[in-house]
């Protein structure tokens, strides 16, 4: 072949991709041939009422659940056939309810988080003290060190496995609902921690949150799901308007622009609100 012909093979796409996925439990089918690309190095928020398939699709595409039907891609190769080590070296998973072992302490599960990167009986080496030690830092709980985890309350708890997602030092996050349990002084640190290490390491992260104010002002894109479809999709300011979340949510509301960030922010209208005058 003359080599001024030869063409070489495309790159593979970089990313997460669902391709017409269907999954759900049991019987009970939740997401129906449902396509999503996640966008690289960018932050992504899936919102929606509750049931609406946002952690069935998180969990389909971190291969937490089968899926019963389509294709999930991790940088162009098929996860369900990619080996476990592989994926847990990629993607960094904190699911909704996370179990930790009776007793273990907080030192001990942020250690866990390590365990794609090393051997079997492995010692801890100096990048694992590193990256456990930047994991109890950016997320508050080094003084949570030597405490068992069931004696924590549920922020600190919830601070603790977000450490352990990080300690696994992977390029792509995946959180299911990261702010429960915290007020709303830790929310905020940790969205900010997020948007950090995104900005700073290039992280793709995808969060299901519930709060459409604080996905709207960290997030670089919004997936707006109901009924196991997404309803829109894109940039939070192009998204977020009062027809889409009536649409999404059955809900009234006034939609304004942030000062300090030109993102929207929702104002909710209950029935109460609707028959007052101004």
């Amino acid at each position: 072949m003359n080599p001024s012909t030869t063409t070489a093979a495309p790159a593979p796409e970089q990313g997460l991709q669902a391709r017409g996925i269907s999954a759900g439990y049991g019987d009970a089918r939740v997401i129906e041939d449902l396509s999503l690309s996640i966008a690289p190095a960018r932050i992504t928020a899936l919102v929606g009422p509750n049931a609406c398939g946002k952690s069935t699709l998180l969990k389909s595409i971190a291969r937490l659940l089968p899926i019963a039907g389509g294709s999930v891609l991790l940088d162009g190769a098929d996860i369900h056939a990619m080996r476990t080590r592989d994926v847990a070296r990629r993607l960094g998973i904190l699911p909704q309810t996370p179990v930790a072992p009776e007793s273990i302490t907080v030192g001990d599960l942020v250690w866990r988080g390590r365990h794609p990167h090393r051997q079997f009986g492995q010692r801890r080496t100096e990048a694992d003290e590193r990256v456990i030690a930047e994991a109890l830092m950016a997320t508050g709980t080094a003084e949570l060190t030597d405490r068992p985890v069931d004696e924590l309350s549920g922020g600190q708890r919830q601070r603790v496995w977000i450490a352990l997602a990080l300690a696994q030092d992977t390029p792509t996050l995946l959180l299911d609902e990261p702010t429960t349990y915290l007020d709303i002084a830790h929310q905020i640190e940790v969205m900010d921690l997020l948007a950090d290490l995104n900005e700073r390491t290039g992280k793709t992260i995808v969060l299901v949150s519930h709060d459409l104010n604080q996905a709207a002002l960290y997030a670089h894109t919004i997936v707006a799901m109901r009924d196991g479809r997404i309803v829109r999709q894109g940039p939070p300011e192009e998204v977020l308007d009062a027809r889409t979340v009536s649409e999404v949510f059955g809900l009234d509301c006034v939609v304004v622009t942030h000062p300090r960030t030109d993102r929207p922010q929702i104002f909710p209208l209950g029935r109460r609100h609707l028959t007052q005058e101004k």
